[in-house]
Parts: structure tokens; sequence; C-alpha cells
């Protein structure tokens, strides 16, 4: 019984703990150049489900400080 007892109390001290995990959004790897706006003409281009822009006769790929080249 006293076992159980210290496994419960154990148990919802550590339980909480473990949820409050912060998380940060991804960055560019290093090396990476953002575009911060897009031209005014581009077209927008779906590849296997996922957006990609099309200018300039590359690829751009929208990230949340503006867009990165993607190589297919």
């Amino acid at each position: 019984m006293k076992k159980i007892l210290i496994l419960l109390v154990v148990g919802l001290f550590l339980f909480p703990a473990s949820s409050c995990v912060v998380h940060f959004g991804h960055k560019p790897p290093q090396g990476v150049v953002v575009v911060k706006t897009r031209p005014a003409h581009y077209k927008i281009v779906k590849v296997k489900g996922k957006r990609y822009y099309h200018w300039n006769n590359n690829h751009y790929q929208r990230v949340r400080g503006g867009y990165i080249l993607v190589r297919f």
C-alpha cells in the first residue's frame, strides 16, 4: 500500500511537468537566403500537394520570414 501511495504522489508531480515544453518555430538552415517579398509576376505551382511560388525560373517556398529557394 505504501509503494502504491508513493508511486501515485510521484506520478502526480512528474506528469504535469512533461507537458510544459516550449516549442519554437522552425528557422531556415544557415546559409539560406530568405527573400522578404515576392515580385509582382509570380505563379503558384503545386508539386505533390505542396504549394510553391515560381518566378525567375526558380521555385520558392513560403516560410515565416519570407520565401526560400527550393531545388527539385
